[in-house]
């Protein structure tokens, strides 16, 4: 009976159960990541066995977060790599523009209907003065990444700017690989799709990095990231006004650095999966908060959206070819679109607004003003794009726009700097996190270049001792229940 009951919950691991995420900093991750690696060390030498097999695995990795929502994965991949097999042997333009169109608007209706169909019609009800409670819609995990990978793939075909998949095998491998499915980064297929038909190769520096990058993204997210959101950022955003503007304002540096190391240590753990098995993924975050003005900013955050942002919308649309107004006016309308994708709601938009226009007043300003750098205007031009970016995340992380009132207004009216003592003494661990967080990110790159290196040359031994501790300090560190990443609701 005994043994029935333990294979009956062994099962039952391997089934979806809904709001139950695998993740990647979970201990069964860990588990499925260890026996695939074993098979897959045996078999990636056979091309065709290693894609299916990889493919296999991607499948399964997708449909225990999102259940049946799998079956649109593999609608996507299906219809894409057809329309794109047809597009790239159309010559005829009106047919192939009937084509891009076909994929784009498929995508896109997919991606409108799971995440806008209640925004829209709750903004219509408000309209209308009637009232509306929502349907109950899933958003599937990851259907923002994935539709804008297949789409950057037809665009890139509709301008001759990449082959086609060779066969559907590497247009499924392209699409579902598991380590970047949930949250990117958005790879091209030029990128991707000739690493998927050579033999993978793992060097000794590779397998270096791809541990560095492993305890680095688990490091971020699942002690710095998760220990001060659940301990202290969640607690003020659930109800500002109970604490002081001072802990407001903390709380909002607190989520400035939350929101970075949650995003980026996923990508690194995403960086460093995919390299040990022998495929290179685009780098996603580059010290962001070293930025000295937004356009720097958005060179380095979420890089692969920023790019795909500016090569399949912003160019789209005319970038910088039609005239400074129409410059200006494409820079703001992809940052609110680009604001809009992240989320259905009025604050995705502001914050996507609040964006764009520092981008079009830095344009203007930068046209009729030459400014000399030195490394005072340097320091100065860091401290203000940090502080205006941590003011758009209010927009990003509240709830609705009362509590970005509440936020602003405790910061304003009621700050209360003599508790600062005492707020000290209550969160010593978070603003020690906080403190190790800031420094880690605004040390010059040569010291992680050199953390990195030094990791690469150790011995093997070392390589395991430098993981198996920061697993043990995730162990330590992590709540009763894992965290998801941020981004998944996007």
């Amino acid at each position: 009976m005994l043994q029935t009951i333990d294979l009956h919950k062994f099962i039952e691991l391997f089934q979806y159960h809904s709001g139950d995420f695998l993740l990647v900093n979970s201990g069964f991750f860990l588990f499925l990541f260890t026996a695939f690696m074993g098979i897959y060390c045996l078999i990636y030498r056979r091309e065709q066995l290693r894609n299916w097999f990889v493919i296999a695995f991607s499948l399964f990795f997708y449909y225990k977060s999102n259940g049946v929502y799998l079956a649109l994965l593999i609608f996507v991949c299906v219809f894409d790599y057809h329309i794109g097999k047809k597009l790239f042997i159309t010559q005829e333009k009106r047919k192939r523009l009937i084509l891009l169109l076909m994929s784009v608007l498929s995508n896109l209706g997919i991606l409108a209907y799971f995440k806008y169909t209640n925004f829209l019609a709750a903004t219509f009800s408000d309209i209308f003065s009637r009232p509306f409670n929502g349907f109950d819609i899933f958003l599937p995990i990851g259907i923002s990444f994935f539709t804008f990978q297949s789409v950057s793939y037809i665009i890139d075909l509709y301008r001759r700017g990449t082959e086609p998949a060779q066969n559907f095998t590497e247009y499924a491998f392209y699409l579902t690989f598991f380590p970047r499915i949930m949250a990117g980064p958005i790879v091209r297929a030029s990128e991707f799709l000739p690493q998927i038909r050579q033999t993978p190769f793992v060097s000794r520096e590779d397998f270096g990095k791809a541990i560095f990058l492993i305890g680095t993204g688990l490091f971020k997210k699942a002690i710095i990231s998760d220990y001060i959101s659940l301990n202290f950022v969640d607690r003020i955003f659930d109800n500002p006004t109970l604490y002081t503007g001072l802990e407001n304002l903390f709380g909002v540096y607190g989520y400035t650095l939350q929101i970075y190391c949650d995003f980026s240590g996923l990508t690194d753990l995403a960086l460093g999966i995919a390299l040990m098995m022998g495929f290179r993924l685009p780098i996603n975050f580059d010290s962001p908060y070293q930025s000295g003005n937004i356009t720097e900013f958005w060179r380095r955050w979420h890089i692969s959206l920023s790019r795909w942002l500016r090569d399949y919308l912003y160019i789209s649309l005319g970038g910088n070819r039609k005239g400074k107004i129409r410059m200006y006016f494409n820079l703001l309308i992809t940052m609110v679109l680009g604001g809009l994708w992240h989320g259905a709601a009025l604050r995705y938009i502001i914050w996507g607004t609040l964006h764009g226009t520092a981008l079009v007043v830095e344009k203007y300003v930068k046209s009729i003003v030459k400014i000399r750098g030195n490394r005072l205007t340097r320091i100065i031009s860091v401290v203000v794009t940090f502080h205006f970016v941590a003011f758009c995340w209010i927009f990003f992380r509240a709830d609705n726009m009362t509590v970005v009132v509440e936020v602003l207004q405790q910061i304003g009216t009621a700050f209360h700097s003599e508790i600062l003592f005492d707020f000290v003494k209550g969160y010593p661990m978070v603003l020690a996190l906080m403190a190790i967080g800031y420094v880690m990110h605004f040390l010059p790159k040569r010291y992680e270049d050199f953390a990195q290196q030094s990791l690469i040359k150790s011995p093997l031994i070392l390589k395991i001792f430098f993981l198996v501790f920061v697993i043990f300090a995730v162990i330590q560190m992590k709540s009763s229940e894992i965290q998801p990443f941020i981004y998944f609701q996007y």
